[in-house]
This record gives C-alpha cells, structure tokens and sequence, in this order.
C-alpha cells in the first residue's frame, strides 16, 4: 500500500484507473489557520514520552502515539496494538442483478449480498482477520489486500496459482495479517478477471496525517459500472465502454430511469478528509469538485485529500471526467458525479453550476509527490550494472480455425499460473523448476535494489502494479494523446539520453503507475527484506487475464522460514481445490485464461 502523503496544492485529482504511500512534507503551520497555528508547538514534541495515544485529534494531525507519528518510517517500524479486527465476506453471484441504477447486471458477484462489499476499517498495528466465504455457483475466488506489503505474510496476498489455490464454492478461508501500514486503499479477488464482476471494497487503515482536517468522510470508491459479466467482454478487443460510473455504489442511469445520486455532507467552514479510490477495471479520472480546491495528502491509485468548505451553503457537483482518448477507458455516460451538499442546503434541487473543464490528463498519474520519509536508489547501482528491461508486447494467436486469443506478454510469455500447483508450493518443496509461463524472475540476494526498465510496444496504456513492495519512480517517457498517430511507434529508452534524467534521490514511490502508450517506464525497489512471491501486473482484469504479469520470487531460500506453517496449510487448502475439481468429470471451471 504505498503511501506518500503530500503537502501539494492541487485543484483536480488525479485518479487513474486501478490504487496511499509514505508521507510527506508538513506545510508551514501559518498554512494551517489560526487555530491549528495555536497548536502547532505541539508538533516538536512527537515522539517522545508523554503523548497520549488521544494525541491525533483535529489540529495535530500528525500525531498518533507517544512512539509513533507521521515521520514514523512505517517500512521499519510500526505499532502492534494486539487489537484483531474480524470481518465476515461472503461471496455471492447473481445472474441478472437489478443494480444500484436501476438496470440489469449480468452475472453480478456481490459481497455480503451488495456492491461494494463492506469497509474493513482499522488502527494502524491492528491485525486484519477476515472469512471469506465461496459461495459462487461454479467459480473458485481468492482476495487480495491491495497495497499492503504483507511483510513476512506472502501467503496471505491473496493471488490465486501464485501464493495459495483458489477457495473452492463452499469452502472458506481466514485471510490475517498485521497493518503495518496506515491510509486508505481497497480489496478484490485475484483469479482472472473477477473482480470487475463486483468483488471490491474499500479499506482504511486510520494513522497520522501530514496535514489538519476536522471530519474524515471516509472512503469514496469510483468505479466504472458494466451491465454484461467480465467474461463476456474485453475478449479478444478491447473493453467495450462502460455503461455507467458508480460513486461508492451508487449513480443514476445515463438515460434518467432509475439509481439516485450519490451523496457527501460538507459542514461550512470545516475541513473535510475524502479518500477517493478508483475500483474501476478499465476507465480512468479526474476528479474535481466545483468552486473547491483539495489539497492532497496521500497519494498512489488513491487519493486523500482534504478540502475546505468555505463556499456558499448550496450543493455542488463532484465530477469525475473521462480522457478524451478512449485507449484510457470509455464510458456510455457522458457526465458521471455526485453530489457534495452543505449542512442546510436545499437537497431537493440539483446543483446548477457544472463547473470548469477538467485538465486532460490522457491516464497520466501525478508522480511529483516528494515522500517525507526518504528513500535513495543509488545512480551508480543502476549505471555500472546490466539494467533488466522488461518489454510488454500484444499477440493475438489463432488457438482454433477462426477464433483467436489476445495474449499480453512479458519478455515474450504471457503467464499462465497453475491454480492446483501455486508458486509457493514449488518453493516449500525444495522444487526450483518452475514452468516457463510461470514468468519467474528470482531476486535472491539480501538487500539488494532492483531496478527495471519497463518497455511498452503496444499503444495502450497499463496502470502496472507491484505486490510487497512500492517502488521508486526514477523517470518515463511522455504521455500522448493519440499514440498511434504520435509518436506511431515505441519511444525506446535510450540510457545515454535518457538515463541523466532519472531521479535517483527520494522521488515520488508508489505501488501503482502508468506505463505510458509507446513508451517507457523505469523502476526501483529495494528487494531482499520480504520474503515470498510477488505478482507485477497491468492492473486492467482483461489484461491480467490476458497474460501482462510476471512474478519477482524474492529469497526463496527464507520463505519457509519466515512462514513456518506454510506447506500445511498451502496442502489443507489445495486439497480443498482439487476435490472440487475431480468431482466433476467436465470440472465447469476449467482454466481458460491466465488465471491470475
């Protein structure tokens, strides 16, 4: 969950399609007003004996124990509460589902009967247990925690053929690890493309923030919104647009008959914390809220920012406007929002004022955030050695007379996990020989960063996502607004060129960011400290099942030891799936995509 809170002004949000990093610079406190201004004093005591664990409250954000605030480097240490928050999902399938717009969903897969599944809400250093429950008809599912880096805890990542077999329908399994992180993200399962069927919610991990608000609004999904199933789209072109855009689950129709407006209270004068979280499958954002300004303070796919009411008591517009290119997602309606309403506003008229047009952005994510706990790759590391490049490339095969299959391949394969025989088995059996559409890339040694250079040869954009680590973003190439046309070909790094323009010293680190269309991308993590398995993948479900994945195998020779129940519990579990699927000799839920 990488988490970068900033001290930026801003007046859009960025919010991409798919997922809040290391903190950032506290802003001077004569930014803050006069009354947190008064409290101020107080920051120069964190840390230190005597704060109480009440020490966050409305103007000192930054605090939140006596040991542990918002310079805590929360990568080396973090609290252990011995507090275990416990959830229940359930997981559901709905062939023709009356949605929250009132129209028909095919093969809707809800969580505990709705969409979006329920908030799973924490303390930093709290354990998160949670029971999922299998009961689709025919499929197997898995959940994955988006972000959180599962230190010592790859086995609870959540990927299906990679760190446990798929949960079997009636079966269950109990996901638990330890926040060690704080901030705002959420969660899907993780076997093909699923999730775009509805298996999301919203996460929130309360910690310090790097700057003062009075009322956290909470988490505020926005996802695009598809009437027919997954499967049934994205396959062999690309995702049809979507029909709608839901705002934490809810919107009207784009033709007006039916579902209501999704609504958030302001109080005048008040600052207001919102997690914005883009849950969509392929449509991206930017999101703004009319005659207000936000200031973001955490910054990844997801966005936190807080925003001062100081406008009339009246309602407002919260828009979410598409890219005007559709390779970065479409939508059948025209002008998706909410409502923002002030305490006293007449709430039976729809605001009037629609706003300024939106800064066109063609799915570029902001990546000029500067984390307050700093990281440095070191330049010589990555000029004196052999750099990997990672090249992504489309394919489309003809698999029988007249019907073709897209694959999206890594360094020519396009991986193809085994969901009887997950990555992790291989390593607690001692068996090193993985199959070559497994797409392994072994990081053996101890502390060692890792840097990639990410080459796109295709002309869609993909929001690429790291498992167990952020990463560094040392540069990438430029974003354009029809790739086809310009540049019309790939923009290939060239490190004589290219390379002294890097940033190497504390630049903007995430789990998630865009490789451009035609373009480059170069990353940096510092590998050897968490041992396990970790997926890299375009973040778009059609993509992943279409194969654009690989997996960073990071020192495999401490998995056992760190996960000292590890093969019992991988054996108990995938015993569980293969008896599912030999009972049935025509097995309903064959394999046909990546599996991941």
């Amino acid at each position: 969950m990488s988490r970068t809170m900033v001290s930026i002004w801003v007046y859009i949000c960025r919010l991409p399609a798919g997922f809040p990093t290391i903190m950032c610079e506290i802003p001077d406190p004569g930014d803050w007003g006069d009354a947190a201004a008064q409290l101020c004093g107080l920051l120069p005591l964190l840390g230190f004996v005597g704060a109480a664990p009440s020490c966050n409250h409305e103007c000192n954000r930054a605090c939140w124990t006596s040991r542990f605030n918002v310079n805590t480097d929360y990568e080396n240490e973090w609290p252990v509460t011995g507090v275990t928050r416990k959830f229940d999902l359930e997981i559901t399938e709905v062939d023709e589902w009356v949605g929250p717009d009132g129209h028909i969903k095919k093969g809707a897969m809800l969580i505990n009967g709705g969409y979006p599944g329920p908030l799973i809400k924490a303390d930093w250093g709290d354990r998160i247990e949670v029971t999922v429950t299998n009961r689709l008809k025919v499929n197997g599912t898995s959940m994955h925690w988006h972000g959180f880096h599962q230190l010592n805890s790859n086995s609870q990542d959540g990927v299906a053929g990679v760190t446990e077999c798929p949960i079997p329908p009636g079966d269950s399994r109990i996901y638990s690890f330890l926040a060690t992180q704080h901030g705002t993200s959420w969660y899907h399962s993780h076997i093909s493309s699923q999730y775009a069927n509805g298996i999301v919610g919203p996460i929130q991990i309360n910690g310090p923030s790097s700057y003062p608000y009075d009322t956290d609004l909470g988490v505020f999904p926005i996802s695009d919104w598809y009437y027919d199933s997954a499967e049934h789209i994205g396959v062999p072109g690309s995702p049809p647009p979507s029909n709608n855009i839901l705002f934490n689950g809810m919107n009207v129709a784009p033709n007006g008959t039916g579902g209501e407006y999704a609504r958030l209270k302001f109080t005048k004068n008040k600052r207001h914390r919102l997690r914005l979280v883009n849950t969509s499958a392929d449509n991206t954002f930017v999101v703004s809220i009319v005659g207000h300004n936000m200031t973001v303070i955490e910054t990844d796919f997801r966005y936190d920012v807080v925003i001062k009411a100081d406008q009339e008591v009246d309602s407002y517009w919260l828009n979410a406007t598409l890219s005007s290119t559709p390779l970065c997602g479409a939508s059948l309606n025209p002008h998706p929002a909410a409502i923002v309403s002030y305490e006293g506003a007449d709430e039976t008229r729809l605001p009037t004022n629609i706003g300024l047009p939106a800064i066109e952005q063609f799915c570029e994510d902001e990546v000029t955030a500067k984390p307050l706990t700093s990281r440095t790759a070191p330049k010589a590391d990555f000029t004196n050695t052999k750099v990997d490049t990672l090249a992504v490339t489309l394919d489309v095969k003809e698999v029988n007379k007249g019907i073709s299959k897209v694959l999206w391949a890594v360094d020519g394969s396009a991986i193809d996990v085994q969901w009887e025989k997950p990555t992790l088995e291989y390593v607690v059996e001692g068996n090193f020989t993985f199959p070559r559409q497994a797409n392994i890339i072994k990081l053996p040694e101890a502390a060692k960063w890792s840097f990639w250079v990410i080459q796109n040869n295709s002309p869609a954009p993909h929001p690429m996502h790291l498992h167990g680590h952020d990463f560094l973003i040392l540069g990438r190439s430029r974003f354009v607004a029809n790739p086809l046309v310009d540049p019309g070909r790939p923009i290939v790094f060239d490190p004589a060129v290219d390379g002294p323009h890097l940033k190497f010293d504390n630049p903007t680190r995430r789990d998630t960011t865009v490789l451009p269309p035609f373009g480059w991308l170069v990353i940096a993590f510092e590998a050897g400290h968490n041992p396990g398995s970790w997926v890299f993948h375009c973040h778009i479900p059609w993509h992943m099942s279409q194969g654009l994945s690989v997996q960073f195998l990071e020192r495999a020779d401490l998995i056992n030891s760190v996960m000292p129940n590890l093969m019992p519990e991988l054996r108990m579990k995938c015993d569980d799936w293969g008896d599912y699927a030999n009972k049935d000799p025509g097995f309903k839920m064959r394999k046909i995509d990546s599996g991941i």
